[in-house]
């Protein structure tokens, strides 16, 4: 389907981000460079600035939840099969009283990434389709687009243009509007320079317009050689590196973000085993997608994964240097200023490690008191065994039977005369 710009939320944000870019293409041009390939590489950087609060802030809250982990996984083993409302209501209140003692909520590490996802789509729909959004971008496609429009039969010529169906972008030719200025100029996006060639004999009136501006373009949208309007496709070419590339680089970034986070993922939790999994085939998909849409797609997940690289190298080496305590004393601050706000009495700060040996103590306290049931109950067992069938007569026979029955009988006496003394 061919792209124009996004309605709903998303239009507002990826208008604002093509504003950005445009604001980035004019600053390459007065360097004298006009390219959309490197304009989408000063675009990833500059959002990925932009959203580096956002990104620290995760990262903050990710480290916070692998320290109350312990403590969530002690709560959730001790109703573990409990399903009745009193259980499940118990183990919500004492959960929240978690997340209060550390000044955070459940909700508190998806609040980032809510707020991130409007903005990623966003960024996607302005990378897909630049023309749309891009005003320095577009002026070419409208000066060919406005010459088009004045031919008479403009429509009729167009439609001769070999392989039209790959630039209209999975829209069938009969449901095209030929008539609107917009798809024209997402037409003209998908086109090869064949295309272009052909269209520029199809109209010999403007073919000096469709010309002059065809090259501009193609000047524009070539990047180490590549057009980035164009797919690299399933045919083996030089365009494939860029979904080899997409595809490493998405590798990399996300081990170097598992990094830290490996050794707290809770092998029994299996959102925490789906996000690994997706984790691990992000990759693949990456150099997927960039295989079937335009390389300046590629471009962009490129860079992405590579400022990703260089920013979550950078926020490992500061988030070793943060004091949890610390981190959760400003937390617990903020919480009271709003509770004191309701008229409630503020929340007590904990240490967080002394947290921890309270849960380490519980739990070997669960576990001492678990074997020392297991030993009375193998002692039991073996006083009976002792009562019943030390130096019994072959097992089975009357003989055995008999006995059991005697000492049974001996046993019952003997428990009776001390309950009557």
């Amino acid at each position: 389907m061919i792209l124009t710009k996004s309605g709903g939320i998303l239009g507002p944000i990826a208008s604002v981000l093509g504003i950005i870019m445009d604001f980035l293409f004019h600053i390459t041009g007065q360097f004298g460079i006009f390219n959309v390939g490197l304009c989408i590489i000063l675009f990833t950087i500059v959002t990925k600035m932009l959203m580096l609060p956002l990104t620290i802030k995760q990262q903050k809250s990710t480290k916070l939840m692998s320290i109350m982990n312990p403590e969530i996984q002690a709560i959730q083993a001790k109703y573990k099969g409990k399903k009745d409302n009193e259980s499940m209501q118990r183990q919500n209140v004492e959960l929240q009283a978690v997340y209060d003692k550390y000044g955070t909520s459940m909700t508190s590490g998806c609040l980032p990434l809510l707020v991130q996802m409007p903005i990623l789509f966003a960024l996607f729909s302005v990378v897909r389709n630049i023309p749309a959004y891009v005003a320095s971008v577009r002026v070419g496609f409208d000066n060919v687009v406005n010459a088009l429009m004045g031919q008479s039969g403009y429509v009729e010529k167009i439609l001769g243009i070999t392989d039209l169906s790959k630039a209209l972008n999975g829209t069938a030719i009969e449901k095209f509007d030929f008539t609107s200025a917009d798809k024209l100029v997402d037409m003209l996006n998908h086109f090869s320079a064949a295309q272009w060639t052909e269209l520029e004999a199809a109209f010999p009136a403007i073919s000096n317009v469709i010309a002059e501006n065809a090259a501009e373009i193609a000047e524009m949208n070539s990047f180490l050689s590549l057009n980035v309007a164009e797919a690299p496709g399933w045919i083996p070419s030089l365009a494939w590196a860029i979904p080899i590339l997409a595809g490493l680089s998405q590798f990399v970034s996300v081990k170097i973000l598992q990094g830290k986070q490996q050794q707290n993922v809770d092998p029994d939790n299996p959102t925490a085993q789906s996000m690994q999994t997706m984790n691990n085939i992000m990759p693949l998909m990456s150099a997927f997608f960039c295989i079937t849409m335009p390389i300046g797609l590629g471009i962009y997940w490129i860079a992405s994964s590579v400022v990703q690289i260089i920013q979550q190298l950078a926020i490992n080496a500061y988030m070793e240097k943060i004091d949890i305590d610390e981190m959760v004393k400003k937390n617990i601050e903020k919480v009271n200023k709003k509770r004191a706000k309701q008229g409630l009495p503020p929340t007590k700060v904990s240490s967080t490690s002394a947290t921890l040996e309270e849960v380490r103590a519980n739990q070997e306290k669960v576990k001492r008191a678990e074997e020392e049931k297991r030993q009375k109950t193998a002692m039991q067992i073996e006083e009976s065994n002792q009562l019943y069938f030390k130096n019994d007569p072959k097992p089975g026979s009357l003989a055995s039977k008999a006995a059991m029955v005697q000492k049974y009988n001996e046993a019952h006496d003997k428990r009776n005369g001390n309950k009557n003394k």
